[in-house]
């Protein structure tokens, strides 16, 4: 696979930034003894693998050429029989360093594993559920190393255990990361607070009350935050920032979401790593972390892993089903990284060039419109760019979205909206005509757009969709005849009744007039029911109707 953008080589220089956390630890590692003798002494380790690995300490990459099935075997062993955290890091960074200086090597540790009829596997993945948090993490960019840099992909059932492990990691280090920035917001405050008054003399030289201004409080916020990395980072070099506590690095879980990102980057380069990383629901991760503020390095790193999934034509049609294009355009009109703005464009190109339906790939450019994509070209496009990739991908896509306003119709318009689940008093909900030329459609693809609106009903806490989507139920019942019977089928009748009571009055106002318009299909059936058993009486039921 040829990647387009200009990005590292396969050697992956960038993964010592991306990891400085690990990278630091590792540092510290190296300069450690190991008494292997004591062990030996103990009967811990064979006699064979204590002369192996006194030699590897001494020789590293020349005792491995000479001696691979041995190096690979002791290496096993130490690995899956000592349990001494510290020892099992200087292990795994050994490890590492081996596999860093020459990526060939991991061939080499493959075919001596099987020869000798040995897991490469199973003993890392058994190291991911210790509780030291550089073991955890070490192992993980081993594993990432042997599934991609050899000629052997991980077997099936591993690879959804340790994807599985990836995007559970994710979740919690994102979690973590957004909690501790939660922390420091809030200490942020209290640091402006005592700043600019104590003990009630908080006021200017008017003898008004100091109030800080928004931006004020965002820049005294970001130098805490970055102050926070300063120290977190260990600005000495030697991880200073985190602590040694009998030999286990005790770092911020925070800290590690770069480097199970940068695995995960790792992994998804590989073509059949794809759908697996889909079927345990990993893009839905990627996106829930997106949609939150996380730094652009992280921005960075997952937008990457989305890229990379699109170069699969399957991958790429399917995207935006988990609105990838609405956070990303998001981040889009918020981002100063020039590096972000690349990724999210090569995103956005793969997603209108690789779907091989091309009524996917015009789904995705009115989505792109629909999420105001075109006016931050527009702004790109009055900036100077270094790097080539991003101004042709501004003039691509600003080609391919002017194309697709051109002919764009009102019911694209509309259901590409829906689909967006950003829904907004755009002209097309208020009009008239459109309901009547267009209300039956809701039914196509199995009622796609009425399932999106009942479902944004269902789970949104923004009083606009919520009113617009009450809105447009109420004219699809008004303009389809059979409309309130699928609502019904599709459980959507009982969940307009529940916002009868909103907090938001114009919620309450919208979900009324949907069940009004509900209801008149429902009275006109029953009076008609109770005619028609009454017509011999003198006193008939006449059907009670209610104005929409």
């Amino acid at each position: 696979l040829r990647l387009r953008l200009r990005l590292p080589p396969i050697s992956y220089p960038d993964m010592i930034a991306a990891t400085s956390v690990l990278q630091q630890q590792a540092a510290d590692i190296r300069t450690r003894s190991i008494n292997w003798a004591s062990y030996m002494q103990s009967q811990m380790i064979s006699d064979e693998d204590y002369k192996t690995i006194s030699s590897l300490d001494k020789a590293h990459g020349a005792f491995l050429a000479h001696n691979p099935g041995q190096v690979v075997k002791t290496l096993l062993n130490l690995v899956s029989h000592l349990s001494k955290d510290s020892t099992i890091q200087y292990i795994l960074v050994l490890l590492d360093d081996l596999l860093q200086e020459d990526r060939s090597r991991v061939d080499l540790f493959h075919d001596t594993a099987n020869k000798q009829k040995q897991s490469i596997w199973g003993p890392f993945l058994n190291l991911l559920n210790r509780q030291d948090g550089f073991i955890v993490n070490m192992s993980s960019r081993i594993l990432a190393k042997f599934a991609c840099w050899g000629r052997e992909t991980m077997p099936k059932s591993d690879l959804n255990f340790y994807l599985q492990f990836l995007k559970d990691q994710l979740a919690t280090n994102g979690l973590a990361y957004l909690e501790e920035m939660a922390q420091l917001a809030k200490r942020t405050q209290t640091i402006i607070v005592h700043s600019h008054g104590q003990h009630g003399k908080d006021k200017d030289h008017h003898g008004h009350h100091y109030s800080p201004t928004l931006a004020q409080l965002q820049q005294q916020l970001t130098m805490a935050h970055e102050s926070y990395r300063e120290m977190g980072a260990g600005g000495s070099g030697s991880g200073s920032g985190d602590q040694q506590q009998d030999g286990k690095c005790v770092i911020p879980n925070n800290e590690y979401i770069q480097s199970v990102a940068r695995c995960l980057q790792m992994m998804l380069r590989v073509d059949e790593y794809r759908f697996a990383f889909v079927g345990v629901d990993g893009i839905s991760t990627l996106i829930r972390i997106l949609s939150t503020r996380v730094n652009f390095q992280v921005q960075y790193q997952l937008i990457f892993c989305l890229w990379v999934l699109t170069f699969n034509p399957l991958l790429a049609a399917k995207m935006n089903k988990f609105s990838v294009i609405p956070i990303l355009a998001d981040i889009l009109s918020d981002c100063a990284k020039e590096k972000v703005t690349r990724i999210i464009l090569a995103v956005f190109r793969n997603l209108i060039e690789k779907p091989d339906d091309s009524s996917v790939a015009k789904d995705h450019c009115i989505a792109m419109v629909q999420c105001k994509v075109l006016k931050q070209l527009s702004i790109l496009e009055q900036r100077r760019f270094d790097d080539e990739d991003i101004t042709a991908d501004v003039e691509f896509l600003s080609e391919k979205l002017q194309n697709s306003v051109q002919d764009l119709s009102s019911f694209d318009e509309y259901a590409t909206e829906v689909r967006s689940g950003r829904l907004e008093w755009s002209p097309v909900h208020k009009s008239a005509k459109f309901w009547r030329e267009n209300a039956q459609r809701l039914n196509e693809k199995n009622y796609e757009l009425l399932r999106i609106l009942v479902h944004l009903l269902e789970t949104s806490k923004d009083a606009i969709i919520l009113s617009v989507s009450c809105f447009d139920i109420g004219e699809y019942v008004r303009h389809y005849p059979r409309g309130k019977h699928v609502l019904e089928q599709l459980g959507g009748k009982q969940i307009v009744m529940q916002h009868l009571g909103h907090e938001d009055p114009n919620v309450r106002y919208e979900a009324l007039l949907a069940v009004q318009k509900l209801m008149v299909h429902n009275w006109e059936y029953l009076g008609k029911q109770l005619e028609k058993d009454n017509e011999n009486q003198k006193q008939g039921a006449a059907p009670i109707a209610g104005k929409a």
